[in-house]
């Protein structure tokens, strides 16, 4: 079992094929990247306890999210629908189902669910002990 677990580590890192004991698993990146979907680069981690968290968000057709921020470092994978997010200064992301996005940190944005089905997106966010995944702005 150490050695499949390298394995996988190594598919990883590679995207390729990995053969297992009873079949086969292929592995993808979905994402790899040092910058969000913007374009600006990603920041340091602090020096703090390491957190991570994981959320399946659900967006009803219509629905908009209000106007937030990330001040720690998350990527999601859309499982299915579709998202249009807007940073305050009108940069423009369309998710869809199959999507991977490094998303923004510390810039303001909002996202809404322009669909007929509802949008639902697993997020990775690898923040740190006592700081919050989300801001609202007043």
């Amino acid at each position: 079992m150490k050695y499949f677990a390298a394995a996988l580590c190594l598919a990883a890192l590679f995207s390729t094929t990995v053969h297992a004991e009873s079949g086969t698993v292929t592995v993808g990146t979905l994402a790899q990247s040092t910058r969000s979907w913007n374009g600006t680069t990603l920041p340091a981690y602090p020096a703090a306890p390491p957190e991570i968290s994981v959320l399946r968000i659900e967006v009803a057709p219509g629905a908009q999210l209000p106007l937030h921020r990330h001040p720690v470092i998350n990527a999601g994978y859309m499982i299915s629908g579709e998202l249009t997010v807007i940073t305050e200064q009108n940069e423009t992301l369309h998710l869809k189902a199959g999507d991977a996005v490094v998303e923004v940190v510390n810039t303001w944005h909002q996202g809404r669910n322009e669909g007929r089905e509802p949008a639902v997106i697993v997020v990775f966010y690898a923040g740190v002990v006592g700081v919050p995944l989300s801001e609202r702005k007043n």
